[in-house]
């Protein structure tokens, strides 16, 4: 199969399949656009960031968290928004707590930034110290609410949070020796700080959620006997696709068609930062090896502001379901062609190949 990539942003394609059995081919095309000054529009940046084939991590492979998901997705219903990056105090001066905000289109997501602090556990009972000033703090699940509690030499009492098993700040057990010192999240609710450590508090950032944590692991379906003996290989009937989304609900929008706007606050140097999505006209067309062009368009579904980087990545997807397998498929197309480009095309399909073959001893067939 043959990929002709009309933009100036990477572009492939590979495979996914349905819970059905159905294969689909899967085009995906990614730009990185520079985030601009106040209330203009990003533009394409020099430098192209890669289609990622592989999920990334802040450390371990899911012992930390996600940065980077690959962008290959099936199929994704909504778009997902997300940030990775800082929290930055108001002009430079070290701050206790810093609120936080993102706005893309009618997404709007806030939460506190607070200083390290630790668990005090005594006779007293259980306490959070008091924040340490920052400047500057990373905005990462590694840092919300969450963790695993796993310090009982009893395995059958070892627990985590399954919102978040990779942050801190969380403890089923409340032995003094386990809990005292240990520091908790440097994310939490505005109005709901985190004050206890077995409590059921929502964990705060922009970036992606692990594939294994709830409420995302839900979405997998169930992988048991009868899913080994009845579907194995396929996905079990019971996937949902909303599994392929990224981001935490509330951060999930309408696929964009262009033009939102886009606020930051408190996420970089500058305290704010307004710009819009660039909009883009995204066309593909499949040639089958039998029938017509099949023309479909590109959906923005992934959006990944990095203020700390001064850009931001979007990522287009179209997906056509197979008949057989992507064999069936002769070129993909992407983007928009000159009508020469294309007029040329139609000519050159036209010209059918002549092979001339010399004749055998006997007229018969081409010589040996």
């Amino acid at each position: 199969m043959e990929l002709i990539n009309g933009t100036r942003m990477p572009a492939a394609y590979t495979m996914g399949r349905e819970p059905s059995g159905r294969d689909l081919l899967v085009v995906a095309v990614k730009g990185t656009f520079r985030i601009p000054a106040h209330g203009e529009h990003g533009r394409l940046a020099d430098e192209q960031v890669p289609l990622i084939t592989a999920d990334a991590f802040t450390g371990a492979p899911g012992m930390s968290a996600p940065v980077y998901e690959m962008d290959f997705a099936p199929r994704k219903r909504r778009c997902d928004v997300l940030l990775l990056g800082n929290a930055h105090a108001p002009h430079g001066r070290p701050a206790l707590r810093v609120p936080v905000d993102v706005r893309v289109g009618d997404m709007h997501k806030t939460f506190a930034v607070v200083g390290d602090r630790a668990w005090r556990a005594g006779i007293a009972g259980i306490s959070a110290s008091d924040p340490k000033p920052f400047t500057s703090m990373p905005v990462t699940y590694d840092r919300a609410f969450g963790g695993a509690d796993d310090r009982d030499d009893d395995r059958s009492r070892h627990t985590a949070f399954t919102r978040n098993p990779v942050g801190r700040g969380f403890h089923k057990q409340m032995r003094s020796e386990w809990v005292d010192g240990t520091a908790l999240p440097n994310t939490e609710e505005l109005d709901r700080p985190v004050t206890w450590p077995d409590r059921d508090y929502v964990p705060m950032a922009f970036g992606p959620i692990g594939r294994g944590w709830e409420p995302r692991r839900r979405y997998a379906g169930t992988y048991d006997q009868h899913w080994l003996d009845e579907h194995f290989p396929f996905l079990p009937p019971d996937f949902d696709e909303a599994y392929y989304q990224a981001a935490p609900l509330d951060q999930q929008i309408a696929h964009p068609g262009g033009g939102e706007p886009v606020t930051l606050v408190n996420l970089t140097v500058d305290g704010h930062v307004g710009f819009t999505l660039p909009t883009f006209d995204a066309p593909v067309h499949f040639f089958p090896k039998r029938g017509g062009r099949e023309d479909g368009k590109l959906v923005l579904d992934t959006i990944v502001i990095e203020p700390d980087e001064g850009r931001f990545t979007l990522t287009w997807r179209a997906t056509r379901p197979l008949k057989r397998d992507m064999f069936e498929v002769a070129q993909i197309i992407v983007g928009r062609k000159a009508p020469a480009w294309w007029s040329a095309r139609e000519e050159a399909s036209l010209l059918l190949p002549v092979i001339l073959a010399a004749a055998g001893p006997t007229g018969g067939g081409p010589a040996a």
